[in-house]
């Protein structure tokens, strides 16, 4: 940032705090994440304010409760109340019930009511009220993610000028896809409104410059090549990047190292000797394809009766979204699918599927992480999915394989260290392990370190600074672009 007076600006749906209600009184702890550790030391240096909804309805006394705790992590904490009916119409219903599935391919599970449009607009505003109350003209606005696209706009509407830059996490969608959305030329223009759209990959790129040609914007132009692109319109330009997320590399690595991470780990190797630990860790959700592993599981233990007893499969899945009744009934074919597995499989000594279903603190993930001999990664279709990445941080003596779904955003970078699949293809799935399973401790390294460097080099700090510099920079063609990662998979790279 060129000017030392420009302050920036966070805007998310949530603050990066986890507020609690003890003995009645309201309690905040830092959250966690790769976001937070790598916005934390910029707004610490810039003087400035991340603002978001604490993640409950109308929270009393949240007010001097965020002063305290905004001393404590060394920039403001600006809340966005929201009432339970914003909460039911703007977050669990545009955001959750539309833009999430259609976002990721499940058009079927969208439910298009006319309502939630309407309170996702009012909630947006809402949201840009605040940055127009804690920010200054100077100040750079960075938001992130599906649930505040409109924000932009509003700010337009407003009057209130201001540089603003946007990043979605999720995948953006084919123009087939989208143009289901009765409200795409709305969300549309609501993201041109931005001076910086930035995007996981060049396929979520592609897809949004297609809908804008599709969507017949005449006056649009789109000029210049790599990752970063410029979309020309009358009286200004739009920057629509590739930006792929990352992680804070040196951080996992070095907590890998730790002396109590390398005990857990020695330990969870003790309580199942001689065996390889095949690792899957995913928040619940339908997006990723969890049901679609347990089957793939299944099949290879039936196919090659000399695993049983060599190989234990841990499952850990982190709650996600329980009040839903579509969770609730994942959740219960998930445990289903567990136990008809481990019911045909086990004997005494030996227990296929370890299944969990909690939260795990941070080191004991790390742990698992180094424990483990194959990460299966494979979501039906995700943005990045930073598992990959820190199972990678994580492999410091470089024995383990990464298994990735051709369909995660981290298939781009890391196709040429692991072993891409298609999700929906259980026999390719089935082979694919075993190969793993099999697969000779020179190559195991060769491809790890591969892995390594790449998510080394490209770090969640260097995501920052591409984003940063890239809307700092006076043209384009002073800023160096990215080198571009192509997956070399057979579903091909069209919009």
């Amino acid at each position: 940032m060129e000017k030392p007076e420009m302050r920036l600006i966070a805007v998310s749906n949530r603050l990066p705090i986890v507020l609690t209600r003890e003995d009645e009184k309201l309690t905040v702890r830092p959250g966690t994440g790769g976001l937070v550790t790598a916005l934390a030391p910029v707004l610490k240096n810039r003087g400035g304010t991340w603002i978001g909804w604490p993640g409950a309805a109308e929270v009393s006394g949240i007010d001097e409760t965020l002063k305290s705790a905004s001393k404590n992590v060394g920039y403001d904490l600006r809340p966005v109340t929201l009432t339970e009916e914003e909460v039911k119409g703007y977050y669990l219903g545009f955001s959750n019930e539309i833009i999430w599935p259609l976002f990721h391919g499940f058009e079927t599970r969208c439910n298009f009511d006319p309502e939630y449009w309407r309170c996702y607009r009012d909630v947006n505003r809402k949201f840009a009220k605040a940055v127009a109350e804690n920010s200054r003209e100077s100040d750079y606005i960075w938001v992130h993610d599906y649930h505040l696209m409109n924000i932009a706009h509003e700010l337009k509407s407003m009057k209130v000028a201001r540089h603003t830059g946007f990043f979605l996490h999720i995948p953006f969608p084919p123009a087939d896809m989208f143009m289901k959305l009765p409200w795409r030329a709305e969300i549309l223009h609501g993201l041109l409104q931005f001076d910086l759209v930035g995007f996981q990959t060049l396929r979520d790129r592609r897809n949004f410059i297609q809908c804008l040609r599709n969507l017949k914007y005449p006056e649009l132009k789109i000029s210049g090549r790599g990752t970063v692109l410029k979309a020309i319109l009358p009286n200004r330009e739009v920057r629509i990047g590739s930006f792929p997320i990352s992680i804070d590399f040196n951080g996992f690595s070095r907590r890998a190292e730790s002396r109590d991470v390398s005990e857990r780990g020695w330990y969870f190797h003790e309580a199942i000797p001689d065996q390889q630990i095949i690792l899957g860790i995913d928040r619940l959700d339908y997006t990723k394809g969890i049901l679609e592993r347990l089957e793939a599981i299944r099949i290879t233990l039936r196919k090659n009766r000399e695993m049983h007893g060599n190989v234990t499969f841990v499952q850990v899945i982190v709650p996600s979204r329980e009040e839903l009744p579509e969770y609730q009934n994942l959740k219960a074919r998930i445990e289903q699918a567990v136990t008809e597995i481990n019911g045909e499989f086990t004997y005494p000594g030996w227990v296929p599927i370890h299944h969990f279903y909690r939260q795990l603190e941070h080191d004991e993930l790390i742990a698992y992480y180094r424990a483990a001999e194959i990460a299966l990664v494979m979501p039906l279709r995700d943005g990045m999915n930073l598992v990959a990445k820190e199972y990678c941080a994580c492999s410091l003596e470089g024995k383990g394989v990464l298994i990735l779904s051709e369909f995660a955003g981290a298939a781009a970078e890391l196709q040429k260290g692991a072993l891409l699949v298609n999700p929906y293809d259980v026999k390719s799935v089935v082979d694919t392990i075993c190969m793993a399973l099999d697969m000779p401790p020179e190559e195991r390294r060769s491809r790890m370190k591969r892995l390594r460097s790449i998510i080394r080099k490209r770090d969640i700090f260097w995501w920052v600074d591409s984003i940063l510099q890239t809307a700092f920079a006076k043209r384009l063609e002073d800023f160096p672009q990215a080198e571009e990662y192509v997956p070399e998979i057979s579903l091909k790279e069209e919009c």
